[in-house]
């Protein structure tokens, strides 16, 4: 007799008068299918949390997606969700296997190789996710594996056929034991609802028991701990105090300092690195005299200086959220450049993260005078975790897609036609000096304002150039100047507030900025891929 997966030869020994029926209705095997992908996950989660986060399949499934999808599906995220990019993605790749278990676990009601084999290449892809990401050894494979095993065994135990008197399932009738004759209702042994319902439910507590401790055990790769112990060293060349009216204080204008909770973040890490600074190396190589291996206390004896930058990435639309400025403290980026030797022809300094991103930025911008730091704290405290502790690069006037690596592991002297970096390989721009830019901060556009006096504030900046004035237009009026706040220097943004006659009606406000060298602000709309996006600020106000 042939023996497959779904005959009696597998299932458990009954007795000789009773039959066995292995059918299952659709929606128990959806179910089933559903509970042993929540059972792979929660194991999948504890091996995590015994081995490393990163591997944990639902992270390294989607670092894989954000690697691969297109660049405008990324723009699309980051449009939509803002800094909630990645809790959707997250969720999205949950929703995706919920729906894939469902699937499978509706085919498989007749034929339970469906649903092992459907488990079998969910943990297969959560294995090959996690053992191609950068720097992942074999023990990567361990929780997809695992969870995937566990999860075959739970959807087997959750279908497998019971002794329920009275109760049959199945397009199947009649029922035969193994004799070939009819029999009794009472003896099959197959599906039951109620033991059913009841063994899910168990099994669904566990799983959520499983995956709450593993969660708990990944704290332990936390290194926020690490990071509030440490001491800053007294800067060599600290930055001056923030001079009287930076802050215009005008209701609802960004302020001028962002504090480091509220600083805006748009990286590719769904899994935040965590890169204890007592094992952080940074190696320096590539078109250079002398390599340099640098650890974290080396850096930070060198020549140490504080610098005020405002930070402006690239996905930024017209009057978007992202930018932020903060102090920074650092290495001077050309002190180490010097140290090396910098050869002939050497035009890219290719900067590279823990997680295997990269970003090109021009040699010249980092060695024509400009404060270009190695930094590892901001606005008074070590670099938070998400900002890219331990060490980060901080250029000023570039977007930070050319410049700003997080979790900064190596920096390799190139030229611009040897490498592409992680954005440019995805159609972004080779280089990216940040535009002239203005922002209305207030009064939000729609809103309702009273008749009178109405504060129009906002910031502008064109960093590392400065900005130079400010101008406002009411609807087809005479463009007029606004007033400036004071700043530290040019590569920050700047406060303006225009103190408006506001009249009832629906009103046009539209901005715009002058740099440092008088060139003024373009009209012309560009989006922010390639290399920033251009045009004026424009809002309706509603005045009554």
């Amino acid at each position: 007799m042939t023996t497959t997966l779904d005959s009696p030869d597998h299932l458990p020994a009954v007795d000789p008068g009773r039959s066995v029926d292995t059918s299952v209705p659709r929606a128990a095997g959806a179910v089933a299918a559903v509970i042993a992908a929540l059972t792979a996950l929660a194991v999948a989660e504890l091996i995590a949390g015994l081995v490393e986060k990163a591997t944990s399949p639902v992270l390294s499934v989607g670092e894989w997606v954000i690697e691969h999808v297109p660049p405008g599906v990324k723009d699309f995220a980051i449009r939509t969700f803002g800094a909630n990019d990645k809790p959707a993605l997250v969720v999205g790749t949950l929703v995706g296997l919920l729906l894939f278990a469902v699937v499978i676990g509706i085919l498989s009601a007749r034929r339970r190789i469906v649903g092992i084999v459907g488990i079998a290449a969910f943990g297969a892809i959560g294995a090959l996710t996690a053992i191609t990401r950068p720097g992942a050894t074999v023990v990567a494979i361990l929780p997809s594996a695992v969870g995937a095993a566990v999860a075959i065994a739970v959807f087997l135990w959750l279908l497998r056929p019971v002794a329920a008197p009275g109760t049959r399932r199945g397009p199947h009738a009649p029922v035969t034991n193994d004799r070939g004759e009819p029999a009794d209702p009472s003896g099959v042994v197959g599906f039951d609802r109620r033991h059913f319902v009841v063994t899910a439910v168990g099994v669904g507590v566990a799983a959520v028991v499983v995956g709450g401790a593993g969660r708990l055990l990944q704290r332990r790769f936390d290194v926020n701990g690490v990071r509030d112990a440490l001491s800053l060293p007294a800067p060599a060349s600290a930055a001056p105090p923030l001079p009287p009216g930076v802050d215009l204080g005008i209701p609802g204008v960004a302020p001028f300092v962002t504090k480091n909770a509220d600083f805006y973040r748009v990286d590719t890490a769904l899994v935040v690195p965590q890169l204890s600074p007592d094992t952080w190396e940074l190696k320096i190589h590539g078109m250079v005299d002398r390599e340099l291996t640098l650890s974290y206390a080396d850096l930070l004896s060198r020549n140490v200086v504080e610098r005020d930058i405002t930070m402006i990435c690239v996905s930024n639309e017209i009057g978007g959220p992202y930018a932020s400025h903060a102090r920074w403290l650092g290495v001077p980026l050309k002190d180490l450049l010097e140290e090396v030797g910098v050869q002939r022809g050497a035009d890219q300094l290719v900067s590279r993260s823990s997680d295997g991103w990269s970003a090109g930025t021009p040699t010249a911008a980092v060695t024509d005078g400009r404060d270009a730091l190695v930094a590892f704290a901001m606005n008074g405290e070590p670099l938070p975790v998400e900002h890219g502790f331990p060490v980060r690069i901080v250029v000023p006037g570039l977007y930070g897609f050319t410049s700003a690596t997080k979790w900064l592991v190596d920096i390799e002297l190139t030229t611009m036609g040897a490498y592409d970096a992680y954005w440019v390989q995805r159609g972004w721009g080779k280089t990216a000096e940040i535009k002239t830019l203005t922002r209305i901060d207030t009064p939000r556009g729609l809103t309702n304002v009273a008749a009178g006096k109405v504060p129009i504030g906002g910031v502008a900046w064109a960093i590392h150039r400065g900005i130079k004035g400010v101008e406002v237009r009411i609807d087809d009026g005479p463009w007029q100047p606004a007033r400036l706040g004071a700043v530290p220097n040019a590569d920050t943004w700047v406060q303006w507030v225009f103190d408006w006659d506001a009249t009832e009606g629906s009103h046009t406000i539209t901005a715009r900025a002058t740099d440092g060298t008088g060139a003024v602000q373009t009209e012309a709309r560009a989006n922010p891929i390639p290399d920033g996006a251009s045009g004026w600020h424009q809002i309706v106000a509603l005045v009554g």
